[in-house]
């Protein structure tokens, strides 16, 4: 078959890499702005922290074109453009929140390898321990097989081991601190942790033997057969199943709770109330000052002056163009950041501005992505990104931006309301139920009913889930 060659027209829709990393920008929260501009400064040198008004003003007469491959205007290059500037005074220097640095800890398994030192343990001993230690889950649970631990040991560390030598390092680990780590299910989590505590008290004794003997009616709170079993009464099963409920689950992540580093939420937005009237800000720290460096404005101001013409030249002043160029954008772009995210949520703030003022969760509206969309003329895509692990601090707390979407459904009279104005009377229903009788998810529909609010029994039980509030049975109480 031969070859041949056409010409034919095609239009497609592509995204500059500029356009690419604006985007990006958008979705980037205010904790990580900080640190990606110090990774741009970092990059590109003709780019520095700080305000124009530091800088010695250029004076644009001596201004004039060089030529190269093509033609561009210094001009572009040395003039002081307002669009530069990106500081916003919503507040005052000393308003700006800052964070102060937190300290990096140890790890849940190097605390628990230091424990490990303390012990009399032979060299295969240590090498079990730390073999199992490195392969607990956050929550210290072991949650791999003993028999794959001995080939790990065999394949990897040319250790030769047997079962029972793993398990008994395992008995030794499970003695360790916290209370409960080690174990290879909640049952067992529970029952060293429950272990520790006897002391001859009957109490501890009677949670005991419902862990040991009587754990799935217990999960699945079948007290009367566990009262039938132990021949206990009502107030000796109370008292067993608040030393059980004392009980951590988690026993690695509470550790690691207790030594880990927070993550502090910085609103990027703060809204505040004055006599019935809105105010948005933008955090300070989303409008750095920055500014195109002057050392190599003066090295392009140099360049025009005289002649390029050497071929070292020429690529200097290729380089110093770009360098420039790459500064220009990037504070253009984090100005558009400040611009699309003021205008965002401005939009969100007036559609839900019952809420804003009072608080109450039943007065939000049903909003999605496309109504701000629709309102600020921008793509939904734009939206959810500027959406993204953003917050809000108002009068009423810090709320996340996703916070305020939710679908929307009907009432009897025809009016739209917020799906979340319906969890919220569910949520406020079981707290408020009689928990030795919990309400089932068909009381819970009939209870919407009620208020106006036709749902299925389905629609409710998914809310529930939703709200991770569990079925009727598992919410019982004594």
């Amino acid at each position: 078959m031969a070859l041949k060659q056409t010409l034919a027209h095609k239009l497609e829709q592509r995204l500059s890499p500029q356009q690419i990393q604006l985007m990006k920008l958008l979705q980037v929260p205010t904790m990580e702005l900080d640190q990606r501009i110090k990774q741009e400064i970092e990059e590109n040198p003709a780019l520095e922290e700080g305000s124009d008004r530091d800088e010695e003003e250029f004076e644009g007469n001596e201004e004039q074109e060089i030529r190269e491959d093509e033609d561009f205007d210094i001009g572009d290059y040395l003039s002081d453009d307002a669009d530069y500037k990106t500081r916003v005074s919503n507040k005052g220097k000393d308003d700006e929140e800052k964070v102060i640095p937190l300290s990096g800890d140890q790890t849940f398994q190097e605390r628990m390898t230091e424990q490990l030192h303390l012990l009399d343990l032979d060299e295969t001993e240590f090498m079990i321990a730390v073999t199992i230690i490195g392969n607990l889950d956050e929550s210290g649970y072991l949650n791999r097989e003993i028999e794959a631990i001995v080939d790990d040991l065999a394949f990897s560390s040319n250790v030769s081991t047997t079962e029972e030598q793993v398990e008994h390092v395992l008995n030794i680990i499970q003695e360790l601190d916290p209370a409960g780590v080690g174990a290879r299910d909640l049952q067992e989590c529970l029952l060293l942790q429950i272990q520790r505590k006897q002391n001859g008290d009957i109490t501890k004794y009677t949670a005991l033997k419902i862990l040991e003997d009587h754990f799935e009616e217990f999960t699945k709170k079948h007290y009367s057969k566990i009262l039938k079993k132990l021949e206990i009464d009502d107030e000796d099963l109370k008292e067993a199943i608040a030393e059980i409920v004392k009980l951590n689950p988690k026993p690695g992540g509470s550790m690691k709770e207790a030594s880990g580093n927070f993550q502090q939420i910085i609103p990027d937005f703060i809204i505040t109330e004055n006599e019935g009237r809105l105010n948005l800000t933008l955090n300070g720290r989303n409008a750095p000052e920055l500014r195109v460096s002057g050392d190599y404005k003066n090295m392009l101001k140099k360049y025009a002056e005289g002649a390029v013409n050497s071929k070292s030249d020429k690529e200097a002043l290729t380089f110093v163009k770009q360098k420039l160029d790459g500064a220009k954008w990037f504070i253009d772009a984090i100005k558009q950041r400040q611009n699309t995210l003021l205008l965002t949520m401005d939009a969100i703030m007036n559609y839900q501005k019952s809420f804003f003022l009072t608080g109450d969760e039943t007065n939000m509206k049903p909003m999605i992505l496309k109504d701000i969309a629709e309102q600020v003329n921008l793509d939904i895509s734009t939206i959810s990104r500027v959406a993204n692990s953003k917050y809000v601090q108002t009068d009423h707390g810090i709320f996340s931006l996703k916070f305020f979407f939710s679908e929307s459904l009907s009432t009897d009279s025809g009016e739209e309301v917020s799906t979340r104005e319906v969890k919220k009377i569910l949520s406020e229903a079981v707290e408020g139920e009689n928990k030795r009788k919990p309400l089932t998810d068909e009381k819970l529909a009939n209870l919407l009913k009620e208020k106006g609010y036709n749902i299925a029994r389905r629609t409710v039980a998914k809310y529930r889930e939703q709200l991770n509030i569990p079925v009727a049975r598992l919410r019982k109480e004594l």
